[in-house]
């Protein structure tokens, strides 16, 4: 959805099916990333799009569709994450890795298998870092990083000041170079 322009927000807003296409892979992936669980990332993207519907009339157009569907996105995996934190499985799904998401961009071909397995455990290396993050700070670098966001739309979609963003993101990624050793 990236390029979308304001005066684009009301011909999406009318057309609901067409804003679904268009942003259900962002949202997916981010809830992916956040929850590392395929079938609950599934149920919050279903639950964000479901949610977004209902309120659809209600939307203020003061940021973009994705920005808002984003925030609506943050806060189902707070309160999924909030909801599992007790459970026992929780340890399970928190050694799983979404390296899945970035499968593609490794296996082109273009590279070695060496280079291959050498990325893929440099990824695997930065998630796993990115799983010691604070809730806060892992948001930001996943909107960041993973869907590509700029600070003021992360700003937006998290309800933070801009300052903050950039504080929680210097000290995420300073948590993340830290823990792979740079």
């Amino acid at each position: 959805m990236r390029g979308v322009k304001r005066e684009d927000v009301a011909a999406l807003t009318g057309d609901f099916e067409e804003v679904v296409r268009v942003c259900q892979p962002r949202i997916f992936r981010f809830a992916l990333a956040s929850l590392r669980d395929r079938d609950a990332a599934q149920t919050v993207t279903q639950d964000c799009f479901l949610k977004a519907f209902q309120a659809r009339d209600r939307f203020r157009h003061d940021c973009s569709v994705e920005t808002w569907l984003m925030r609506i996105a943050i806060n189902l995996v707070r309160d999924h994450a909030r909801n599992q934190r007790w459970q026992f499985w929780r340890r399970a799904e928190q050694s799983a890795r979404p390296v899945e998401v970035f499968q593609n961009g490794l296996g082109d071909g273009k590279l070695s298998p060496e280079t291959q397995a050498s990325l893929k455990q440099q990824v695997e290396a930065i998630w796993e870092a990115a799983g010691s993050l604070s809730e806060k700070q892992r948001t930001v670098f996943l909107l960041r990083f993973v869907e590509d966001m700029d600070l003021l739309d992360i700003a937006a979609a998290t309800g933070m000041r801009e300052g903050t963003v950039k504080s929680h993101l210097f000290r995420a990624l300073q948590a993340v170079r830290e823990r792979m050793g740079a």
